[in-house]
């Protein structure tokens, strides 16, 4: 039995502009808690950095939380989406692909509770 599992994503070669557009990665939330049919809990909280700086964004989830961190000036976004139910994997490289530009894609998913991880 785990306890949930969650997925750890680094995109690089992204897109600077879109890792600092909120709209981009506000759009890129909505599709995965649509696509999983998560359940936001108030409303998903952004801060975006002073000048050439990134966006860090969080959903609080009732099945846990969606995190994103982008750095623009490496070009580079890291998503964490954890849930304490089993789901089908995203399709994250198109997804992430698409909405941020991304070259390349890097998922680590963990089955939490367990101590394995895929």
């Amino acid at each position: 039995m785990t306890t949930g599992q969650e997925w750890l994503i680094d995109a690089t070669g992204c897109d600077p502009a879109r890792l600092r557009d909120e709209h981009a990665l506000r759009a890129l939330f909505e599709v995965l808690i649509a696509r999983l049919e998560l359940r936001v809990v108030g409303s998903p909280q952004w801060h975006r950095f002073p000048g050439p700086g990134g966006v860090t964004g969080l959903a609080l989830l009732s099945e846990s939380h969606l995190t994103i961190h982008t750095f623009p000036e490496l070009g580079f976004a890291a998503l964490n989406l954890y849930t304490c139910r089993d789901r089908a994997q995203p399709d994250w490289e198109s997804l992430v692909k698409e909405l941020l530009g991304a070259k390349e894609i890097s998922i680590r998913e963990l089955r939490r509770g367990t101590g394995g991880s895929k």
